[in-house]
């Protein structure tokens, strides 16, 4: 399909909207652009929030797919930087990687020396080019605050054996911190409440999605990499397309014009260019027609496309590489780390040693919460799983008892003079905080000796396990004292800069009793997390009976 027929369909869809503005969120009517206002619907089938029919059009969006570069990160094109070296370097676009105030201290090595590798991938839907604006319609969005519509972290594990990959849907409520914009040094103060997670590179850029994401998940991210959207239609032309699957015919658009102008017949087909892109932003015509759905059919198009890039012996052709190293680093907006062809080489060297069958693709577990999504207790498992550098697909290497840490270079102080804050966080999403938790801990560790212990019972935070902070390596000593004196493991004792002291909070696994009994570890990917593995090639998107054709 050429451009030209689908910016016509575009135009016919925007011509179809009716402009609107939600509170802190850009208005919709984005020419040739799905309405992607809103995740879910009601049980009725209709979404929640909205009238019968045509349905208003929220919010412009231009889905900037960040599957592609990570597939082609992944099967180590940007060795083609040896052509045009200092040319495709400077293609390559880098901004700050965390604008937020708090950090997550980044893991602990294994055995080996080893430490794993996060980076997330995020999309933007910045109209911030000529060939964007073709490409997305909606003229008047030009230059207006973009919008992280797709967001992926990507975790390689320690031993680089195997990788994971965790969507977050762009509607997920949640706190988006302090960020300060490094251009112009304007402070975006801490989101009022829960927002959309979308809203967070608008904070001052993909510095800010990264500070969010580390914020909710407590996973250190060590690089980020965002793509410029009008690459899209070039790489996915310059692999020679990407096989999709469809289990009936499909055609994505309504009565009203809304849909991306998918069409294709049931079956596997290769889809390439602007036919690609319908795919990759397709909502109206896959399942239930939600955003949940969409994020389905990228995970697929992903490994799909990871397995071309892998297999595709026409990449060989120095100008086909070329051709898609010089689409590929044009598209880039990286991190300092990430800056240049050498560094994107060397990172692509370490993820490609993953084979497909060792790579999990997963989408954050949710709920619904009206028109938006919630993160849930397995999306906390989830999150766990990656903190620990477990794998998703369950085929990790027995490991052995973790070993006794190294003595802290500071050891502790006497009992007696360690103090300690003790929090109440036993509060879980099903129950209430067990009263008088504080208390009674204190009073344990007043009796081994501890008599600087006191109960903080203006802090009530919500912990599944039971942990010790402490916030330098001066206090690293102290805190393992205490930890042991309780029978916490040493791998509960965590630095963390959000405490001032050494600090003990009760997680929800020590709600009653006196004695603390470490809780056997649950290690399994949840179920509602949809794991797909990547070199899964029978799986095929459901189309929605209204929107197929015969």
């Amino acid at each position: 399909m050429t451009r030209s027929s689908v910016q016509g369909e575009d135009t016919d869809e925007g011509a179809a909207a009716a402009p609107e503005r939600e509170e802190a969120v850009r208005g919709d009517g984005d020419n040739g652009v799905e309405d992607t206002g809103s995740n879910t619907k009601d049980d009725s089938g209709s979404t929640e929030g909205e009238p019968e029919g045509p349905r208003p059009r929220r919010r412009r969006r231009v889905l900037r797919w960040t599957a592609v570069v990570l597939a082609v990160v992944l099967a180590g094109t940007a060795g083609a930087g040896y052509l045009y070296y200092e040319h495709l370097n400077d293609n390559i676009k880098q901004d700050v990687l965390n604008l937020g105030d708090s950090k997550v201290a980044a893991p602990t090595p294994n055995a080996a020396g080893q430490t794993p590798l996060n980076i997330l991938v995020i999309g933007s839907d910045a109209r911030d080019s000529e060939e964007n604006q073709q490409l997305g319609g909606a003229r008047e969005t030009f230059g207006s605050t973009p919008l992280a519509d797709v967001q992926m972290l990507v975790h390689l594990s320690a031993d680089r054996s195997n990788m994971s990959v965790v969507s977050m849907p762009r509607d997920t409520l949640l706190e988006i911190p302090k960020c300060t914009d490094p251009d112009d040094g304007k402070v975006h103060p801490a989101s009022e409440g829960r927002v959309m997670t979308n809203q967070s590179l608008g904070h001052g850029g993909p510095g800010c999605t990264v500070a969010t994401w580390q914020e909710l998940t407590g996973i250190h991210i060590d690089h980020f990499v965002m793509v410029d959207f009008a690459g899209v239609v070039s790489m996915a032309d310059a692999v020679g397309g990407v096989p999709v699957c469809v289990d009936a015919n499909i055609h994505s658009r309504d009565a009203g014009g809304h849909g991306s102008g998918l069409k294709l017949a049931k079956g596997t087909h290769p889809v390439k260019g602007e036919q690609a892109l319908q795919w990759l932003r397709t909502r109206y015509g896959f399942e239930d027609g939600s955003d949940l759905a969409r994020a389905k059919a990228q995970h697929m198009y992903l490994n799909s496309m990871v397995r071309v890039l892998r297999e595709n012996a026409t990449l060989s052709s120095p100008n086909k590489l070329r051709r898609l190293a010089e689409e590929a680093t044009a598209a880039l907006t990286v991190d300092p780390g990430l800056d240049s062809v050498k560094k994107l080489y060397d990172l692509s060297n370490e993820l490609r040693a993953v084979q497909p069958e060792r790579i999990t693709m997963t989408t954050m577990p949710n709920r619904y919460v009206g028109a938006r999504v919630e993160p849930t207790e397995d999306a906390e498992q989830l999150f766990r799983l990656v903190r620990e550098d477990i794998a998703l697909d369950g085929k990790d290497a027995k490991k052995k008892p973790d070993a006794e840490p190294e003595p802290p270079a500071d050891p502790a102080a006497s009992d007696d003079e360690i103090a300690v804050q003790v929090r109440n966080g036993t509060r879980t999403d099903d129950l209430g905080t067990a009263p008088g938790r504080a208390n009674t801990v204190t009073g344990l560790l007043v009796d081994r000796g501890f008599t600087k212990a006191v109960a903080d019972p203006s802090v009530l935070p919500s912990e599944d396990r039971t942990v010790v902070r402490y916030p330098s390596a001066d206090l690293e000593g102290d805190a393992r004292r205490v930890a042991k004196s309780l029978g916490i493991p040493a791998s509960s004792v965590k630095r963390s800069t959000d405490v001032s002291g050494v600090t003990l909070v009760v997680g929800a696994d020590w709600r009653e009793g006196t004695a603390y009994k470490v809780p056997e570890s649950d290690d399994s990917t949840p179920e509602s997390a949809e794991a797909l593995n990547g070199a899964d090639d029978s799986a095929c998107m459901h189309v929605n009976p209204a929107f197929t054709w015969s």
